[in-house]
């Protein structure tokens, strides 16, 4: 169960980064718009992943905050190769191979798995110790 739980909180934290990700092209304040966006969805993981762990750990759940992230991590990376890449990226000139070859997909990749496992260590980890 715990698993299927990593799951679809992965689906939440997926739908919630997007959803920033996606309204950050309406408020073009930098030049770079892309560079924006990805920008918008750096800080915005931050409070996200926090979410997501807390209601992951909330009922006591002993998974390792590192196995945890990968869930999510690896189910936003589906729902990127068969939502985000086919219907946002491709009809505006992108590629499976740009998207998940760019630097910034994998920084915020990193980022989201870093912000799990501090989480973990320092809310769950010292618990259950």
């Amino acid at each position: 169960m715990s698993t299927v739980k990593a799951i679809l909180i992965g689906i939440l934290i997926w739908t919630l980064g997007a959803s920033f990700y996606t309204i950050s092209y309406f408020f073009p304040l930098l030049e770079n718009i892309e560079f924006q966006a990805n920008l918008v969805l750096a800080l915005a993981l931050i409070p996200i992943a926090c979410l997501g762990a807390k209601i992951y750990y909330k009922k006591g759940s002993k998974m390792h905050g590192i196995k945890f992230g990968l869930i999510v991590l690896f189910t936003s990376i589906l729902l990127d190769a068969l939502i985000t890449v086919p219907y946002f990226i491709i009809p505006y000139g992108g590629s499976y191979p740009a998207f998940f070859g760019g630097l910034s997909f994998w920084i915020i990749a990193v980022e989201y798995l870093l912000i799990v496992f501090l989480y973990w260590n320092l809310k769950v980890k010292t618990i259950q110790s």
